[in-house]
């Protein structure tokens, strides 16, 4: 019996085996346009300046301002230093002779594009003060240091114009929210995986595409090399090394752009759902592709449909709400007893949605701090905001915010979901004289439902970047990302960047 139950197993694998390259076949024997992959591909190249909406481009010109506010602030963090330095060594080893790209707020220092990328890509998210969109990701650091740095390595009689780097940016955009859309898990606050670590990855590949001029077929490959080195654990969150997923991902997009320019070639039908196959489906359980329409007049994009949430403080998007109801509930105290005092809190009941890595009752460290709705409750309460130094070292461990710490009580609510465009935050203080005061926020000042005004925008702009330029540089960089359309070379842009 043994024997023939081998062989009958082996027709069964046998049989399989053509089954699957029956399939692959009849997908590789269509048409390039009825493929999920190819009409990405396409979308790359035929997207052209006429096709993009003012509304497009104003929100994305604020996504740029805001990126390079948070990058350079966040040049001034140890996980950014700890990765210059690492960049330093590694350029002067194998770059030597190819340095042209800047490096935020570090004047005079140049590296190779893919770890000038890569270094800029870790400043953005240092802090965790970058813009997150929905599906949640964060769309901005992952393109933006990628096209900086590709603007500046092109001959002077062939440079980028503003225009060409305006598109190539919002190519990356659309790309990681289509993408983003193939899975309904994509809606909810990650647990598996960092999403930019993975649609980020594809977003720089097709805007470096795009840059570069690639064809269709090019920019198939692109996409398909940048799939093989996409992907982050939510398990290093809260740590000095969550910040990398976005340098990997602005850096090996990049790297798979440069990789399909000379040639390297992957599967063809990677976005698509092949049965046996698994391609970028393996990130997602729900995988559900759909092709993307050609640019044209009467296509939408979805930064036209739905805008960016920009954030006031550095810390994970979910502590805005808690912040918020924290605040309210702290103001109603003062009115009601004329001042604040920590002493009168018997207990804080804080009722959030169930996400585990952004449940910290005891953060021990700055990044930690960013990922707990606790601290952000507490910090709030105490001070009356949040802001970059409430994060430092002397703050987190101040007496008078663990013991508030030691007070706080979670809930979970059933209707408060683990979902960006739904979660609430809601703060009960019990008064040790029986009092219950209550705070909720709904939608966060700064929450694509409710965007920051240009004055508040600048304000962060400028706040940041003066951490590390002058007065006259900040102006300058909130002119030319204004008026980025008549920007001849680009690569001036990345030059005040330093």
């Amino acid at each position: 019996m043994f024997p023939s139950a081998f062989h009958n197993t082996k027709k069964l694998c046998k049989l399989h085996r053509q089954l699957h390259k029956s399939a692959v076949k009849v997908l590789e024997n269509h048409h390039l346009e009825d493929t999920v992959t190819s009409s990405f591909a396409s979308f790359i190249p035929g997207i052209q300046p006429e096709h993009l909406p003012d509304t497009v481009r104003h929100r994305s010109k604020r996504m740029i301002l805001d990126n390079i506010g948070v990058g350079l602030v966040g040049s001034t963090t140890q996980v950014f230093n700890i990765i210059l330095q690492y960049c330093q060594d590694l350029h002067c080893s194998a770059h030597r002779n190819i340095a042209a790209c800047s490096v935020y707020g570090q004047k005079g220092l140049k590296l190779s594009p893919t770890l000038a990328a890569y270094v800029n890509g870790v400043a953005a998210h240092s802090m965790d003060f970058d813009d997150t969109w929905h599906p949640a990701t964060h769309p901005s650091g992952a393109v933006l240091p990628a096209i900086l740095a590709l603007s500046q390595i092109f001959p002077k009689d062939k440079r980028i114009s503003g225009e060409d780097l305006l598109m190539a940016f919002n190519v990356g955009i659309e790309v990681q929210g289509r993408l983003m859309c193939f899975s309904s898990e994509a809606k909810d606050i990650p647990k598996r995986f960092h999403p930019p670590s993975v649609v980020g990855t594809m977003g720089s590949a097709a805007a470096s595409a795009k840059l570069l001029s690639l064809n269709r077929e090019q920019c198939t490959h692109a996409l398909a090399i940048a799939a093989s080195l996409a992907g982050a654990p939510m398990a290093n969150a809260a740590t000095l090394a969550k910040p990398l997923h976005i340098g990997n991902a602005t850096r090996l997009g990049l790297e798979a752009a440069l990789l399909a320019a000379k040639g390297m070639k992957a599967n063809s039908l990677i976005l698509d759902d092949v049965p046996g196959c698994s391609g970028f489906s393996a990130f997602y359980g729900d995988y559900q592709p759909k092709s993307l329409f050609p640019p044209g007049k009467h296509y939408e994009f979805l930064l036209e449909k739905q805008d960016i949430a920009f954030k006031r403080f550095p810390a994970h998007l979910g502590m805005h709400w808690i912040a918020d109801a924290s605040i309210a509930v702290r103001n109603r105290l003062i009115n009601h007893f004329g001042s604040f005092n920590p002493s009168d809190i018997q207990c804080i009941i804080l009722r959030i949605p169930v996400s585990k890595y952004i449940n910290r009752p005891s953060p021990d460290s700055e990044h930690e701090a960013r990922h707990s709705f606790q601290f952000n409750a507490c910090t709030a309460l105490l001070d009356g905001d949040v802001n970059i130094g409430s994060f430092s070292e002397d703050s987190l461990y101040r007496d008078e915010l663990q013991k508030l710490l030691s007070k706080v009580v979670v809930e979970h609510p059933e209707d408060n979901v683990a979902n960006f465009d739904k979660m609430y935050g809601e703060v009960a203080l019990h008064l040790h004289n029986g009092d219950i005061i209550e705070g909720r926020s709904d939608t966060f000042y700064g929450h694509w439902r409710n965007p920051l005004s240009r004055d508040s925008l600048l304000k962060k702009f400028r706040s940041n970047a003066k951490h590390v330029l002058n007065d006259d540089k900040v102006e300058a960089i909130i002119h030319t990302v204004d008026n980025i359309e008549s920007l001849k070379d680009s690569s001036q842009l990345p030059l005040l960047l330093q």
